[in-house]
């Protein structure tokens, strides 16, 4: 016999303009542009996921991160990899505690039958307790049903979707097409309150057709210098500004260069914070150099940065981006 559930609750308007979604957003620290305020406020608004591609490092995480924070609820993380599948995105059985109510059943079996007077009686009696082993008390929740049946509206984060197979996506398009699940011993099961969904990607497969007509899409860059100098500016106001100025200009133009891994805005963020710890109020190249490891993480790219160092810091001053 399957489980009802409820139907879903279609949650009232979190936002109700653009600018509203960026003032809030930057009170928790991420500062946004109106493409991505936009883009919020229409994946709020319309109960559609948002699958947001960019290189890794330019804040995608960090925004379903400070979304959740924004308001004050629970944030579900998926962490895609390759091999990912169903019973660990959405749910397992919990086996163990099965097998304990089995042997509970069996030591409880002369109580259960007391009373019958034939076989047919007794096998009634057992296959009217079958549904128990096949209720909510043993499932073992993974992330996507976690968000579906979560009490009050949270944040599904859906990171680097793209290193999932394909096959994983059409998965995904069926949850997030109504927001339910079947599950062949309990029934459907309907979301209580219609999650904010984030979905990810570092661009290193391209994303189906299919998945990308049910969401929004969003592309993100790196931010520009203005963008990434407030950033900082929010998260460390204490620094020093002439140092702030300084380490934004190098990883600009860092990010010019033909790196494996561009420096990312939370890298930015480290190697102001390194250096002030260290007491340095301004970036010379001496410095600089001691510390590129805090924002290039393969030797190549180091190498790199050094061959250029005359492109970096012209007559040994920060060139201007």
């Amino acid at each position: 016999m399957t489980e009802s559930t409820t139907c879903s609750v279609i949650d009232p308007p979190i936002f109700h303009s653009v600018a509203e979604v960026a003032a809030r957003l930057e009170s928790q620290g991420y500062i946004t542009d109106p493409a991505i305020a936009t883009s919020v406020l229409l994946a709020e608004r319309l109960h559609k996921p948002l699958l947001i591609e960019g290189p890794a490092g330019c804040g995608k995480t960090e925004l379903a991160k400070v979304l959740a924070q924004t308001l004050d609820t629970d944030l579900y993380r998926l962490q895609c990899y390759e091999g990912l599948d169903e019973a660990k995105a959405l749910y397992e059985w919990a086996y163990p505690k099965q097998l304990l109510y089995t042997q509970i059943l069996r030591d409880k079996i002369g109580e259960l039958l007391t009373g019958t007077s034939s076989l047919a009686d007794a096998v009634a009696r057992i296959a009217s307790h079958e549904d128990a082993f096949f209720s909510e008390r043993f499932l073992l929740q993974r992330p996507l049903l976690k968000a579906l049946r979560a009490p009050r509206r949270v944040v599904l984060l859906i990171d680097e979707v793209d290193r999932a197979e394909a096959e994983f996506e059409a998965f995904l398009l069926e949850v997030l097409s109504d927001f339910q699940v079947s599950i062949p011993e309990l029934g459907t099961l309907t979301a209580r309150h219609m999650p904010l969904v984030i979905l990810t990607s570092n661009s290193t497969r391209e994303m189906t057709d299919a998945l990308k007509r049910r969401c929004l899409y969003l592309h993100v860059h790196f931010p520009d210098a203005v963008r990434e100098l407030q950033i900082v500016h929010s998260r460390l106001p204490q620094a020093p500004a002439q140092l702030v100025a300084e380490v934004v200009r190098v990883v600009q133009a860092l990010r010019q260069l033909d790196l494996k891994k561009s420096p990312s805005i939370a890298e930015t963020i480290e190697w102001v914070r390194a250096l002030t710890v260290l007491g340095h109020s301004t970036l010379d190249p001496q410095v600089a150099e001691e510390t590129l490891n805090l924002v290039l993480k393969y030797q190549g790219d180091i190498d790199t940065a050094r061959e250029q160092r005359k492109t970096l810091f012209p007559d040994g001053k920060i060139k201007p981006v």
